[in-house]
């Protein structure tokens, strides 16, 4: 299983990360986007984050342009019908995710892998929504993907022993580092992440300590980077909801439960970073 031409399927944040460094690392990349309006943000944003790296001294003008010369975009799924590797970003829905996967099954050559960059969905899920469940794979990167080095690789029981080598094999020709998780909901990042976010939210609504007070404490006592409101903000309190829910749904335990709080300032639209306020004000930043 030689991986060659990569097809990325979303160009928003994840997806164009994950095209970046895919296209940087010499493999020929095709997005495929829903229409030409995000198509044309999508490439537009990975166009300003090579420039970035270019600025930064992280990359070469040689690179970069080599980097765009390797990249391309459709809104046509038969323009994947020739990749070796078809990465899957789009939105966090089983039902749309199983839609996608069961149409390019006709179109993608039989040899291809299939991959999911989902954060909570199991990949046993996806994968029964084709006819390659032998081929099919969990590829689970994180933001900012041309910063962040972990891949998570995830084999279900029906996953062969050369797709997994695969898939190990690109991840490292990618410039990242493979960790094999086993296909639970949650993998291993969010299902120790994930509850500690949530108890987090819990302390607050119990009176532990101000949101401030509790963000200096984790970094100080535990020399984490970010508190835990910094980071529920950055990641968006409204995906954080979501994949709590989906993940209670899974284990039925209390500790994923998604505290009212956190469902509360969810309806309220504060989702953090991106709609200006979450658990911090950013509207003036």
């Amino acid at each position: 299983m030689k991986i060659e031409k990569v097809g990325v399927l979303g160009c928003g944040l994840m997806g164009a990360g994950i095209a970046e460094v895919c296209s940087l690392a010499g493999l020929e990349t095709i997005v495929r986007e829903v229409d030409e309006e995000f198509l044309a943000k999508g490439l537009d944003r990975i166009g300003k984050s090579l420039a970035r790296a270019v600025d930064k001294g992280k990359s070469s003008a040689e690179d970069r342009d080599a980097a765009l010369a390797r990249l391309s975009g459709t809104t046509e799924s038969e323009d994947l019908a020739d990749c070796d590797l078809i990465i899957e970003a789009i939105v966090e829905n089983l039902e749309q995710k199983s839609r996608t996967y069961s149409a390019l099954d006709d179109i993608v050559k039989k040899e291809a892998l299939f991959a999911s960059n989902t954060s909570s969905l199991t990949i046993t899920e996806l994968a029964m929504a084709t006819r390659r469940t032998d081929r099919f794979i969990g590829l689970h990167f994180f933001n900012p993907v041309p910063v962040m080095r972990l891949v998570e690789v995830v084999s279900t029981l029906m996953t062969s022993e050369e797709a997994a080598a695969a898939a190990d094999e690109f991840v490292r020709r990618i410039g990242k580092e493979p960790v094999a998780c086993k296909d639970n909901s949650g993998f291993i990042v969010n299902r120790l992440l994930v509850p500690y976010l949530l108890d987090a939210v819990r302390a607050l609504e119990n009176g532990v300590g101000a949101v401030e007070d509790i963000d200096r404490a984790m970094k100080l006592g535990c020399g984490y980077p970010m508190g835990p409101f910094a980071l529920l903000d950055y990641v968006g309190l409204d995906t954080t909801y979501y994949i709590a829910n989906i993940m209670f749904e899974e284990y039925r335990e209390t500790r994923f439960a998604p505290p009212p709080l956190l469902k509360k300032m969810v309806l309220a639209g504060r989702f953090g970073r991106k709609s200006g306020r979450g658990f911090y004000d950013y509207s003036k930043k």
